[in-house]
């Protein structure tokens, strides 16, 4: 249930005349919400709680921008000057919007932003523009056998640093002695 409809349906309640606990248990929301609105409802009736709209800063660029802005977009990171990867990241939007609209964003706006108009930011992978790739493949194979260190053996291991105890040193009448037996 959207919250507008519950205040709506309290300050119905509150024109029978029911006290704010009893509007509390029947919305099932806090006395406090209940007490609150109404405050509200006695200071600026019904229309002191409808919505206001969504709350938090209003977006800085105009529908004509945001459509601008989706075009940008669309035409990939290249055409604005990236060419090392075809990846929109949420810094260069941020860096992309205060260049085309003189307009401010952070990081994170940048991401909301991306977001509100359907896009993701994508993280590139760190790699050195000037990597041979081939040079890699090879090293990888020849070398990395070499000199990577043997791992354990296969098998059945611990987690624990003391040493594993020997079923066969048990006591018979220790507890889980029984252990190696199924149970049924």
């Amino acid at each position: 249930m959207r919250r507008e409809t519950v205040r709506m349906q309290a300050a119905e309640l509150f024109e029978q005349k029911i006290k704010p606990p009893e509007v509390a248990r029947r919305l099932r929301v806090s006395p406090k919400s209940a007490y609150q609105w109404h405050q509200l409802w006695r200071d600026g009736g019904v229309q002191a709680l409808a919505s206001r709209g969504p709350s938090g800063s209003r977006c800085r660029l105009s529908p004509r921008c945001l459509e601008k802005l989706a075009a940008y977009l669309d035409e990939g990171p290249a055409a604005h000057g990236w060419v090392e990867d075809q990846v929109w990241t949420a810094a260069r939007v941020a860096t992309l919007i205060g260049r085309k609209f003189h307009v401010s964003y952070s990081v994170s706006g940048a991401t909301r932003l991306m977001h509100r108009l359907g896009f993701s930011p994508q993280v590139p992978a760190r790699r050195v523009a000037e990597r041979d790739e081939q040079a890699v493949t090879v090293w990888k194979e020849a070398t990395w056998d070499e000199v990577k260190e043997p791992g354990r053996p296969a098998g059945a291991t611990s987690a624990s640093r003391t040493r594993q105890a020997s079923p066969a040193g048990r006591p018979k009448d220790a507890p889980g002695a029984d252990a190696a037996t199924p149970r049924r």
